[in-house]
């Protein structure tokens, strides 16, 4: 479980799922421990049990960092060009059922999850950042959420076993091989639904995604000649892993084509 630190506030428990070097810690967090959705299947610690820690230190630190500001601007920017909203309705979900949010961050999609979902579901939000779930955790308590989990924890090995739903957003640019990772979060749900960066808008758009990009070179490993070519490689690798592993494809651009919204469903 989280440890608060000295002087803080208590807040909702947020489950350890290990740091990257050794493997997933037991939590003491009752929701978690009977949550259908929790996983024992040791195959979350097998295939993808060889995540470089040194670059999820890098990544928690990263985002870590830049948290309080993060949830101001994705806050800020949460209706922009309908991104988040096309997520949502991408999941199609329906009351009572179970959502797993990969790289939840501070919690902006938390609400809209809720409301699919309803009193009666459940909403899982994953992430590596202690700071940013800190964040999240202060969104559960102030709306006083009884079926919202949080999870520390890689991606890369869903803490998870099964779901309706599996949601990331700007998530799949961080990991070097995502097809890998989306094809094991299709083993997980009946629907994925996956926001990204792509260079496929016009020159303008393409030149603001290019410096932000380079601003966040070191999260996306993007420290080469071409950044936005590494960008499109691994857009392109987690949409194929959808392609391959799911029957019913949806695609949706936004924002003068810089984003993508992608889902794969089974049914």
């Amino acid at each position: 479980m989280a440890e608060d630190a000295p002087g803080r506030r208590r807040r909702r428990p947020v489950t350890r799922d290990g740091d990257g070097e050794s493997g997933s810690a037991a939590s003491d967090d009752p929701a978690a421990s009977d949550d259908p959705a929790a996983s024992d299947d040791p195959a979350a610690d097998g295939e993808f049990g060889a995540t470089d820690p040194r670059r999820l230190r890098r990544i928690r630190r990263g985002y870590d960092a830049w948290a309080r500001v993060y949830d101001w601007f994705a806050r800020a920017t949460a209706s922009v060009g309908g991104v988040r909203a096309a997520c949502v309705d991408a999941l199609a979900l329906d009351p009572g059922d179970t959502v797993i949010e990969f790289g939840c961050g501070p919690g902006v999609n938390l609400p809209a999850l809720r409301d699919a979902v309803g009193p009666s579901g459940r909403v899982v939000g994953v992430d590596i950042s202690p700071r940013m779930l800190d964040r999240a955790a202060g969104l559960v308590e102030r709306r006083g959420w009884e079926n919202v989990s949080l999870v520390e924890a890689d991606a890369e090995r869903p803490p998870v076993a099964a779901a309706d739903g599996v949601l990331a957003t700007f998530v799949t640019s961080l990991f070097p091989d995502p097809y890998a990772v989306v094809r094991r979060w299709c083993d997980l749900a009946d629907t994925v639904v996956l926001a990204a960066f792509v260079p496929e808008g016009n020159r303008l758009a393409n030149a603001a995604l290019r410096a932000f990009v380079a601003l966040n070179g070191r999260l996306f490993d993007a420290r080469t000649d071409d950044p936005l070519g590494r960008l499109a490689d691994r857009t392109a690798a987690a949409r194929r892993a959808l392609d391959d592993h799911t029957g019913v494809r949806e695609r949706r651009r936004r924002l003068l084509g810089t984003i993508v919204v992608e889902a794969g469903r089974d049914r």
